[in-house]
């Protein structure tokens, strides 16, 4: 297949990607407000029915499964199947996306079975818009009525007797695998993953360690994602402060992109940090790797759970044993500045070139030069 197929393909995933992570976040910070709430009240069990029925509910309501929270979340892979189909066939993919999402989300074949959804979808919506000719007075048939009930129709067949299954059996094997690794598997597990993603800052390694760390996450699998959403924001933290510590290390355009790194650290995006791994891969690349790996080993290792793909600071009151995890992000930021400022000399900044007079020689203008 050619290159430009593949590139479409990135295209339209990272765009149902893109659509679905609002959604993410509404859930993850929903259950953020129930955990502050729940300690401002001094509930310990935020599942406790006794207090469900008094004027506390709307805690619970916003951080259990059937909750707000639970709810907002439970909308991820409709919305990426659908946004998915979308980018393929324009608006006649939606309605085929989501409802096959939907199927996925109950078959529990995870989120390769919601990114196939959306592909399946979307080409299927997408042939029919291409081979389907109606006389011109029917043309508003075609995506009013053919696409989206024959589109869906087609694709959850095929979800249901052909895709689903496997990626059902694919997903529940490899979290009973994950599940049934403990101790040092366990934190070996989270280093691996944590190295991954901060090798290439968005790149595919970080991409195939994400995915499939969001993958697992519906079958209760939830270390590999916390692994992941620590190593996601720690280069671009670390090496912000790097540049907020000691300005004479980096050259003043760097400088200017610490700022910005540390920012969209905190916001959780890991491509904050591409301009220092691009001015010095050999020096950058390898402190990322080795600060996200130990902060997310940190993290799993000591019992940190993220439930939810949101990395940003806005979800980390969401995650179970959060000063563990914001123990983690602490000692991997600080590890890559502390070796970020290490192994960097001071940046030579080139003087501009100023035009001088040799005070050695007298100058001696007239009068009427000076007026001149």
């Amino acid at each position: 297949m050619s290159k430009s197929f593949w590139k479409d393909l990135e295209k339209h995933v990272m765009t149902g990607i893109s659509y679905m992570i609002p959604v993410v976040i509404a859930g993850a910070v929903l259950m953020a407000i129930s955990r502050i709430g729940a300690s401002a009240f001094g509930i310990s069990d935020i599942w406790d029915a006794k207090w469900a029925t008094n004027s506390n509910a709307i805690i619970q309501f916003l951080h259990t499964d059937d909750g707000w929270g639970g709810l907002a979340l439970g909308l991820m892979f409709p919305i990426i199947s659908g946004f998915i189909a979308y980018s393929i066939a324009d608006k006649g993919g939606i309605a085929p996306g989501m409802v096959a999402g939907v199927l996925v989300a109950n078959m529990n074949a995870g989120f390769l079975g919601a990114l196939a959804s959306g592909l399946i979808a979307g080409y299927t919506a997408k042939f029919m818009f291409d081979h389907i000719h109606l006389p011109e007075a029917m043309n508003s048939v075609v995506p009013v009525f053919l696409v989206p009930v024959l589109g869906s129709l087609i694709t959850l067949i095929l979800i249901q007797y052909v895709v689903g299954g496997p990626f059902a059996a694919l997903n529940s094997g490899l979290a009973s695998w994950l599940k049934s690794m403990t101790g040092a598997n366990k934190v070996l597990l989270a280093a691996i993953v944590g190295g991954m993603v901060g090798f290439d800052l968005g790149g595919p390694v970080n991409k195939a360690a994400v995915t499939t760390a969001m993958a697992l996450l519906t079958s209760g699998v939830y270390d590999p994602n916390t692994a992941a959403q620590v190593a996601i924001i720690i280069p671009p933290i670390g090496l912000g402060i790097a540049t907020m510590i000691n300005k004479k290390k980096f050259t003043p355009e760097l400088n200017e992109a610490g700022k910005a790194s540390f920012v969209m650290g905190l916001i959780g995006v890991s491509e904050g940090a591409i301009p220092f791994a691009i001015e010095s891969p050999l020096k950058v690349i390898p402190i990322n790797v080795i600060g996200s790996a130990l902060g997310s080993a940190i993290a799993v290792g000591l019992g940190a759970v993220n439930k939810a793909p949101i990395s940003g600071f806005y979800g980390w009151f969401a995650v179970n044993n959060w000063p563990v995890y914001i123990l983690g992000i602490f000692v991997g930021s600080a590890f890559v500045t502390c070796a970020t400022l290490l192994v960097r000399k001071d940046a030579k900044v080139e003087d501009t070139p100023e035009t001088t007079i040799d005070e050695s020689q007298d100058v001696d203008f007239s009068e009427e030069e000076w007026e001149s």
